[in-house]
This record gives structure tokens, C-alpha cells and sequence, in this order.
């Protein structure tokens, strides 16, 4: 019997027909990539309404246009040195270097409550009440996860973050939806919501200072969004993304400030606004010790926790000067009132100043619908705005533009859309 000393000379030795079709086997196995069906899950996820919008702009960008992107909720200045320092110094610790404890290390949690006692004068256990986060965008997606069944129900603004939908949709829940009205100052009319709504709903989401109106709440609607949750046995998560930027000596208003609030819900706080920290990825939800167990759990089960060098970043965030913070909403502002004197100076008489958020919610000029002004003010001006109705039914009519730019800039594409004489 012949041995064959090489696969070639396996190839060879064979006969003639099977080498031929093993090699168009072969070719095929090469060429064709399997396409493996997305699971119904994975279907129910609502589309991704700015991917268009990004595309002209990449577009418009790599044919040389001078684009001025004010569409985005992307911070566009540093993190605070002293943050960066903690950073490079605990990244030497090797401790940090293995799997940090699956719930958080203690150091930070403890720095969270000391935050908002210190804040906000609210007491919090940083073992119960204090769950560490991938972002908050992380903690607002798997909440749905965690507290509802498919067919439940859960309440939202309108317009509204649209994560909020992307967790309700993984859950397999439905959406009942809050108008947020100009008239009503951006803020939800409980009166006007249908009972038996309010009877099926197991979960509310709320957002102020508001993404995308700008609008803020008062203690008011702060105390009675908790009654309403006790009456109705509802779990209310408040989205504090923007809670350090108020504008006009007004500070935003915690939902734990409100008698009996951790009773009925949780906040949810992300260092990316207040301290710069977008790309960092940390966040923490704090209140009602049921819920926070159940985040935590569902957490267990997905992260190993964040490295631990980041978390003592983010202890020292919380626990150092925050002359920065101050610093960075008072450039906030700054940068609005330079938007909107100069978008009222273009004919937009009817733009509100914001108190709150690094956005604007500007009315398109009759004769436009949301997307249609975009469009415009993108080919013909090539600045980026974000269109309404991307968040909600109840955000057509509207443009959210981003204080997210430097102040000339932001003069720049004002000017550009004064020049497009579209208001007059």
C-alpha cells in the first residue's frame, strides 16, 4: 500500500471526478457566507431614526463641505485634569487589574451617596440604594428588562430619549405614550392620561431637565408624579442625565428630593454630562431598594463590573472640587444665549431660552415639517440639526440643536440660517 506523504499528494492521488468536485466544494465553503436569522427580539427594536442623518453628513463632510454639527448630544470638551490624573494613577494599581467585584467597588458607591446627601440633602445606603452602572443609557434599557413582562405596560414621554423605547421593545412590553405640550412647559398633564392606562402601567419614564425639549420640573409635578405612582402602584425612573446644567441660577430639581419618592422609583445619574465623562461609560441608579436588587441582578448576570480604575475616577469626581462642573454649565450658557440671539436675530422669534440641557427646541417655520427643515438647513446652510419627530409624534414641529459646539461656531451656523432667510 502506497503511503502519501502530503495532503498534495492526497489531492492528486485521488481520482479525477472527486478531486474536481471537492474542489468546488471547496470554492463555495470560501464564497458563501451563511446568513443566520436575528432572533425576534432583536426585531422588535425600534429603527435607528438618525442613521440617514448621519450618512448625508458624512457624505457632505468627505465632499469638503465645512459642516457644523449641532445634531448631536456628544459633550465636545475635556474631562476635568485632576479626574484624568486619578485615572493614570489607579491604573498602576494591580488590584485593579483583575475582576472587580461583580456589584460595584464600595469606594464608589459610598462616594455616590456622599454626592447626593452633599447635592441634594437625600439620604441613600450604598448597599441597598446604589446600583453601579455601564452608563446610564445601559441602566435605562435593561430597567424595562427587569420589571416587565411581555404585554405590560410602560409610560413615556413624548417626545422622549429613544432608548426608552429600546428597552421596552427587548422586554416585549408596550408603550403608552405622555405628550410633553409647550403649553404644559414640556412637562406631562397626568389629568389628561387615560385611567385604565394608568391602571396597566407598571413603569413611567421621565427626563428633566428634558431631552429633547429643555424643559424642567418643579417640586410641584415632582410631588405629584410620586402620588400618582402610589395610587396606581407604578414605578417611576427619572432620567437626571442633565441634573448639573441649569442656566439662570435655577439647579435642577432631584426626583429623591420629593417626600417618598425612593417609596415609588429610582434616578438614574450619568457622570458624562456633568463632568465630561461621555466615553468613560459610568453611571449609577440610585433609590428604591427593590429595584436597585433587580438591576443589580440582571447585572450579575451580563458585567464583571467596571474596571476598577475607572470607578476611582469616578469616586474622585464626585468627591473633589466641582468648581468645573460650575464652570462647564456657566459655558453652557453661555453658548445659549449666543443661540438663541442669534436665531431670533434670523427671524425665530418664537424659540424659548432653555433652562436646563445642552439643547435648544427650536420651531420650524411653517410650511415645513420637522425633517423637511433639517434637510434644508443641512444642504443649504450644512448645519446639523436633529428633527423632532425622531423623538416622538409629539416632536414634530420642532428642531433640537446641541450647545455642543464653540460659541463661534455656534454664532457661524446661525448666521448661515439667516442668511437662507427662511423665517421671514
Amino acid at each position: 500500500m502506497e503511503l502519501l506523504k502530503s495532503s498534495e499528494d492526497c489531492l492528486y492521488k485521488l481520482p479525477a471526478y472527486v478531486y474536481y468536485y471537492g474542489q468546488i466544494a471547496m470554492d463555495r465553503s470560501v464564497n458563501t457566507v451563511t446568513q443566520f436569522e436575528q432572533s425576534q427580539t432583536l426585531k422588535r427594536l425600534p429603527e435607528q431614526f438618525f442613521a440617514k442623518l448621519v450618512k448625508k453628513t458624512q457624505q457632505l463632510e468627505a465632499g469638503g463641505h465645512d459642516v457644523i454639527n449641532l445634531g448631536q448630544g456628544n459633550p465636545d470638551l475635556p474631562t476635568p485634569p485632576h479626574i484624568v490624573d486619578a485615572l493614570k494613577m489607579a491604573a498602576s494599581n494591580g488590584s485593579y487589574h483583575k475582576y472587580s467585584p461583580f456589584r460595584g467597588q464600595p469606594f464608589l458607591k459610598k462616594a455616590v451617596c456622599d454626592f447626593y446627601k452633599r447635592e441634594y440633602d437625600v439620604d441613600l445606603d450604598p448597599e441597598s440604594e446604589v446600583a453601579v452602572l455601564f452608563g446610564a443609557k445601559t441602566g435605562l434599557v435593561e430597567l424595562s428588562q427587569c420589571l416587565l413582562n411581555p404585554g405590560d405596560t410602560a409610560l413615556l414621554p413624548d417626545p422622549g430619549y429613544p432608548d426608552y423605547m429600546s428597552g421596552i421593545a427587548l422586554a416585549d412590553a408596550n408603550p403608552a405614550f405622555m405628550p410633553l405640550k409647550r403649553e404644559n412647559d414640556f412637562l406631562p398633564a397626568y389629568k389628561d392620561l387615560n385611567s385604565k392606562v394608568l391602571e396597566q402601567a407598571k413603569l413611567m419614564f421621565l427626563n428633566y431637565p428634558n431631552n429633547p425639549t429643555a424643559g424642567t420640573a418643579t417640586k410641584d409635578f415632582f410631588d405629584e408624579t410620586v402620588s400618582l405612582a402610589k395610587k396606581h402602584h407604578i414605578c417611576v425612573c427619572h432620567d437626571f442625565a442633565y441634573g448639573a446644567l441649569g442656566f439662570d441660577g435655577e439647579k435642577p430639581r432631584s426626583f429623591l428630593e420629593s417626600e417618598g419618592a425612593k417609596e415609588t422609583g429610582i434616578e438614574i445619574y450619568t457622570l458624562s454630562k456633568t463632568y465630561n465623562m461621555a466615553g468613560w461609560r459610568v453611571g449609577f441608579a440610585v433609590g428604591n431598594a427593590s429595584v436597585i436588587e433587580s438591576i443589580n441582578l440582571i447585572q450579575d448576570h451580563m458585567y464583571v463590573s467596571l474596571f476598577g480604575a475607572v470607578q476611582e475616577a469616578a469616586a474622585t469626581a464626585l468627591k473633589g472640587p466641582q468648581d468645573e462642573v460650575r464652570k462647564l454649565a456657566a459655558t453652557y450658557e453661555r453658548r445659549r444665549n449666543t443661540l438663541i440671539s442669534g436665531l431670533k436675530k434670523a427671524g425665530c422669534r418664537d424659540i424659548q431660552s432653555p433652562k436646563g440641557t445642552f439643547f435648544a427646541w427650536m420651531p420650524v417655520p411653517e410650511g415645513f415639517t420637522s425633517e423637511e427643515f433639517a434637510n434644508l438647513l443641512l444642504e443649504k446652510a450644512y448645519v446639523v440639526t436633529a428633527p423632532g419627530n425622531g423623538f416622538g409624534a409629539h416632536g414634530e414641529g420642532f428642531l433640537r440643536i446641541g450647545l455642543v459646539r464653540p460659541e463661534d461656531r455656534i454664532q457661524e451656523a446661525c448666521e448661515r440660517i439667516e442668511k437662507l432667510g427662511v423665517f421671514n
